[in-house]
């Protein structure tokens, strides 16, 4: 928080010392709480401000190992028990046939609850804007829309003769010039000189389709920072970056099938990185690909979570760690499906996991009476569509699509061509086109198509969106005093095993208790908190997790947790909200019961929203500075990423924060004084 909110912060502290609320609740925006003019602010602030005095309660090296932070290692216990839980189910799977089609049919319905609806197959409206010809071969440019008005912009690899020929699709990994980038081109011209149609398509965000574009024309971010920040609203509208992206990639194969020199019974899929995530998608969701070869994604979320860490948005599925699907089971999901894992020794990808994932894909396979049908490719390389994996890939399809063992080799020296030579369309960017529609239009027209129950919104069903339990099924947390002596007392609260909550406590007597949750930790308060507490109110200051003393040092990218947290199927809102239901009960069991007046701005402020909702009885009155004053923003909001924590699953299809407001009684269920 910077030093301008923090003075308000204060200064709206101070009022309510003054003025004390008459206990109804208020949702009110920093400029609620902000006097008129600078002269009537320094008529209001009698007391002066104090000095901001520094406090700590948690030892100074808390956090300091950043494989050991509160919030991975809090959620590494719950992973670990979700994936032992699923090799146990995948043991009794292998037993036989029939059990291991039940545990591949569990894992189908998954995928398609996790991904969510998909939008009509409307037409593909596809047109060809340009052609290369080269040695064997010729590329065409291809432009198809997998939505109405949401262009893909590919090149089709296409080999000289006749056909019908089988078909390759080639999802492209995290390069930022997209379907361009040199390796991919070289493994598409592999593949075509080897008798195979390509088509490589740029991702979302990358090469001719970002989706972030300044003024100039030119983007404003790279790929992996459009990912992140386009991959909020997914979440909300209850689907994921993963699915749009996925979708662009059956439209795609759509597409392929469509063309009279392609032969439908013969598809296969190979990507590298972001284009191994997709291939691996598209392999389990997609029946009509016949063989795959996954490239440097395949491992086992035990290792990948560990180092480096969940990837962009995209590839991160809602509970899919929660509900026992593993990296391994893309491949099981499909088994026994001709499938290639392309890997590297020195990959970023852990090689362990890899292994292991291939060791439960082999078995599965040998059960099936198809063991030749799975199989690996190792480098020893860095990650990355190296020679040795391409030339691979197109072994393995000629085998699987054309019934053909050869030996595959490329050559040393690969022309390749430029961005601009491969452009599809007239000025480079597809949001460049007339009449085109931006992935924040689609976030836009699926909110109103979905809708929400808006004013029709109850408590109960804003709990369950949430995760919130009721207050009286949430256990009392342990309470340990570091310090008793003076004020302000130091407090940490254990509100559940690996989780804890560093507080400050002013005690007082008579008067509206006040808990302050801030967003920029405990410190940043303590001044307002001095202040309300000279004229005799009880103070809490609270860092609910991962804010404060508790905050991730970032590991992997910001947020990186709250995808572990979503990948297991938790709401971090949630958690946040029941942090705040906890510190207030014990806060208002210190003060005869009186409800509390609750403080919270930025990030704390929707859990805060929630849980003066949610329990009145306990909470009688709330303020909130909003930072983020409706889920709608962020559906079409550039920087969308910094709200990941309160992005919670599925909402808006039930409401939005504005309607909780209705849902505060005057005066909660106890009558503060």
């Amino acid at each position: 928080m910077n030093s301008f909110s923090t003075r308000w912060l204060a200064i709206a502290c101070l009022l309510l010392a003054i003025n004390i609320f008459s206990g109804g609740a208020t949702l009110c925006g920093a400029s609620d709480l902000k006097p008129k003019t600078k002269s009537e602010a320094r008529r209001s602030l009698a007391p002066p401000l104090l000095e901001t005095v520094h406090e700590r309660v948690l030892p100074r090296d808390f956090n300091s190992d950043k494989t050991e932070q509160m919030m991975r290692s809090y959620l590494r216990k719950q992973v670990h028990a979700a994936l032992d839980e699923r090799l146990k189910e995948l043991e009794v799977a292998l037993a036989s046939p029939e059990k291991f089609r039940a545990y591949q049919q569990k894992r189908r319905r998954f995928l398609s609850w996790s991904f969510g609806p998909m939008p009509n197959r409307n037409p593909l409206n596809a047109k060809v804007t340009g052609t290369i010809d080269c040695d064997g071969y010729v590329i065409e440019k291809v432009l198809y829309e997998s939505q109405p008005g949401f262009h893909v912009t590919g090149n089709v690899y296409r080999p000289d003769g006749p056909g019908p020929f089988p078909a390759i699709l080639h999802p492209c990994g995290h390069s930022e010039n997209g379907k361009a980038y040199s390796s991919y081109q070289k493994a598409n011209r592999l593949l075509a000189r080897n008798g195979f149609i390509v088509l490589c398509f740029d991702p979302i965000g990358q090469g001719e389709r970002k989706q972030l574009i300044g003024r100039d024309g030119k983007p404003l971010q790279r790929g992996s920072g459009e990912h992140q920040n386009l991959g909020v609203a997914p979440i909300l509208l209850g689907r994921s970056l993963g699915s749009y992206m996925l979708w662009d990639a059956i439209r795609g194969i759509d597409y392929l099938i469509s063309r009279p020199d392609v032969d439908p019974q013969r598809i296969g899929c190979t990507g590298n990185s972001g284009g191994g995530n997709l291939t691996s998608y598209l392999m389990a969701y997609d029946d009509r690909i016949t063989a795959a070869a996954p490239g440097c994604f395949m491992t086992t979320h035990r290792r990948k979570n560990e180092s480096p860490g969940p990837g962009d948005a995209e590839q991160n599925l809602r509970a899919q760690i929660g509900e026992g699907f593993d990296h391994p089971d893309f491949i099981l999901t499909r088994a026994p499906k001709p499938t290639l894992i392309l890997s590297a020794t020195k990959d970023f990808v852990p090689i362990e996991g890899t292994w292991e994932a291939f060791r439960q894909a082999k078995r599965a396979y040998t059960m099936l009476g198809h063991p030749e049908r799975i199989d690996l490719i190792e480098a020893n390389e860095k990650h990355g569509f190296t020679r040795r994996l391409r030339e691979g890939a197109v072994r393995f399809f000629a085998r699987w699509l054309q019934e053909r063992r050869v030996e595959v080799f490329e050559e040393d020296e690969v022309p390749v061509l430029s961005d601009a030579e491969l452009r599809v369309t007239p000025e480079g960017q597809v949001l460049r086109m007339e009449g085109e529609r931006s992935m924040h239009d689609l976030f836009t027209d699926y909110e109103k198509r979905i809708g929400g129950m808006g004013s029709k919104v109850t408590r109960e069903v804003a709990r369950k969106v949430a995760g919130v339990r009721p207050l009286d099924e949430i256990p009392e947390p342990r309470v340990e005093f570091v310090s008793v002596e003076g004020v302000p007392q130091r407090i940490i609260f254990h509100p559940e095993p690996g989780i804890v909550l560093p507080g400050l406590y002013w005690p007082g007597s008579g008067k509206l208790p006040i808990l302050m949750a801030p967003e920029s930790g405990m410190n940043s308060v303590v001044t307002g908190a001095l202040a309300m507490h000279a004229r005799g109110h009880p103070v809490l200051v609270v860092d609910v997790r991962d804010m404060g003393e508790t905050k991730t040092h970032n590991w992997r990218f910001y947020g990186a947790d709250y995808y572990i947290a979503y990948m297991l199927g938790k709401s971090w809102l949630g958690m946040r909200t029941e942090d705040l239901l906890v510190c207030a009960r014990w806060l208002a069991g210190q003060n005869e019961g009186m409800a509390v007046h609750l403080i919270a701005y930025g990030e704390t402020a929707p859990p805060a929203l929630h849980a003066a909702t949610l329990e009145p009885s306990v909470i009688g009155a709330r303020t909130v500075q909003v930072g983020l004053k409706s889920w709608h923003e962020l559906m079409t909001m550039p920087d969308a990423h910094k709200h990941i924590h309160n992005a919670v699953p599925e909402a808006l299809k039930f409401y939005d924060l504005p309607d909780l407001k209705r849902l505060a009684l005057p005066h909660g269920g106890k009558k503060s004084r």
